[in-house]
């Protein structure tokens, strides 16, 4: 037997280990199986994918939400208000803050999990910090997969809180079933202050901070997204957004949240099958967008006539889409010869 069949064999076990670990709810070998679909070393790719093909039979069964916001509108606190009351509910509850990368050692900087102490404490929930890696969209790219792992570990309610907010935040809506826009009061023209595209997409809005003397700016502004929620269509059908209130430090307004995204769930069953295959073949979009770039960069000579067409396109000499279609052509030319 030689050394790659001796890998193979060692890649095998690996994954079947995890796999059973991840379906036993064993919460490290969850863990160490979101580290390896993260990873981006080249033998790791294997594994990650025979974990996740394993896994996807027992994934599916859980609410899919995003929590969006800018910065300062309480993300944190709020989901680990929410997510104490979901596990008081009897639901287990996964957390997927995608925290902004170090830029020297492109790890995630950990903030949301030391902000959610109380959660994290609690057994009934699974919080994972992970590297937007600057990935647009507010969401890292392995995201996607880490819901598959923790919905196959019995989650059955996925938070995944993104960066920020903005015209390049809403990639966390094409990975989950519902989107929740997050807005605190007390910060000038809140309407202004959130692009009107992902106010579109948004399916609850919740004010934050309604407590103390932000209270009745709380409710202002409450009232003024809904009026602008009027003046919209809802992006799910069944469904028309709302607006709800909450202070994440007193607790009020929690409940009715949970109630309208229970409201939520019931109204859509239906639809949401059709958005998550919708949602899936846009993931292989992605990750077919991916593997080119990783393959691009892996061979030396693909490499070299990449950083060429790069260097024309950026002096003006060639337009981006032909150095695309170079660059594609050189690319087959390479499967080419290596399949004669």
């Amino acid at each position: 037997m030689n050394d790659r069949q001796d890998d193979q064999r060692d890649g095998n076990a690996a994954a079947r280990a995890l796999v059973a670990g991840v379906c036993a709810g064993d919460r490290r070998a969850l863990a160490r199986a979101i580290t390896l679909v993260e990873s981006t070393r080249p033998e790791d790719a294997a594994v990650a994918e025979a974990v996740v093909e394993a896994l996807l039979p027992y994934a599916g069964n859980g609410l899919r939400i995003a929590v969006s916001g800018a910065p300062g509108a309480g993300k944190s606190i709020f989901i680990e208000a929410f997510g104490l009351h979901l596990v008081q509910q009897g639901h287990r509850v996964a957390v997927l803050a995608i925290d902004p990368s170090s830029p020297r050692s492109g790890g995630a900087i950990l903030g949301d999990k030391t902000r959610m102490d109380r959660l994290a404490r609690d057994e009934r929930a699974f919080i994972r910090p992970t590297p937007s890696a600057g990935t647009l969209g507010g969401v890292a790219l392995a995201t996607g997969e880490a819901i598959t792992l923790v919905e196959a570990a019995g989650f059955d309610r996925v938070l995944v809180e993104t960066v920020g907010v903005g015209q390049s935040e809403t990639a966390a809506a094409d990975l989950t079933d519902m989107f929740l826009l997050l807005v605190a009061p007390g910060s000038g023209d809140e309407l202004q202050g959130v692009k009107r595209g992902i106010v579109e997409l948004a399916d609850l809005i919740v004010v934050t901070k309604g407590d103390g003397d932000l209270k009745p700016a709380a409710g202002r502004v409450a009232a003024d997204y809904h009026a602008a929620l009027g003046l919209m269509r809802g992006a799910v059908p069944g469904w028309t957004p709302r607006v709800e209130r909450c202070s994440a430090f007193t607790g009020e307004g929690i409940p009715r949240i949970a109630d309208a995204i229970e409201a939520f769930r019931a109204a859509t069953a239906g639809w949401r099958d059709r958005l998550r295959a919708e949602q899936a073949r846009r993931g292989l979009d992605r990750a077919l967008a991916d593997a080119i770039d990783r393959a691009l960069g892996a061979d030396a000579r693909l490499a070299g006539l990449r950083a060429a067409l790069e260097a024309e396109v950026a002096s003006g000499r060639r337009g981006p889409r032909a150095a695309a279609r170079a660059l594609v052509a050189g690319l087959l030319d390479r499967d080419a010869s290596g399949s004669a």
